[in-house]
């Protein structure tokens, strides 16, 4: 893949993490908190995954601390940009499952589990790692 390829790539992914990001802020506007939690995943999972595409490399899986600590076989660089936000990734990590299935918990829905605390510590949590990613990309938006 030339550079351009790759630079695109990433913005392409980098840009979906951020809508991804704002509907979780909406999901949880709207009392949908097991929802928001999920899009916060999936914000910090694709803006990590832009790393990856910049550097042209191909990710893979869905687990945000596998995905930062893997960067080290790739580029050490942006492993170490990136190490500080793992602790944000595992957080998000543990969300990919149970916000969405009702068998991720025992006896309980993802409804009735997750409150607007945790949506606000998931948004959080995304929004830390977008940070680190667009700084380390050296994006405007």
């Amino acid at each position: 893949m030339s550079r351009e390829k790759q630079e695109n790539e990433a913005y392409r992914w980098f840009v979906t993490a951020r809508s991804d990001l704002d509907t979780a802020r909406l999901l949880s506007m709207h009392e949908r908190f097991p929802h928001a939690c999920f899009h916060a995943q999936q914000a910090a999972e694709k803006a990590v995954k832009a790393v990856w595409y910049a550097l042209g490399a191909d990710p893979w899986g869905h687990s945000i601390r596998k995905l930062i600590e893997e960067l080290k076989e790739v580029d050490l660089n942006a492993f170490d940009v990136l190490k500080p936000i793992i602790s944000s990734g595992l957080k998000l990590d543990r969300m990919y499952i149970p916000t969405r299935y009702p068998n991720g918990l025992p006896d309980i829905t993802p409804d009735l589990a997750y409150e607007q605390e945790d949506a606000e510590s998931a948004i959080a949590a995304s929004e830390s790692v977008i940070n680190r990613v667009r700084e380390y990309l050296r994006y405007d938006v």
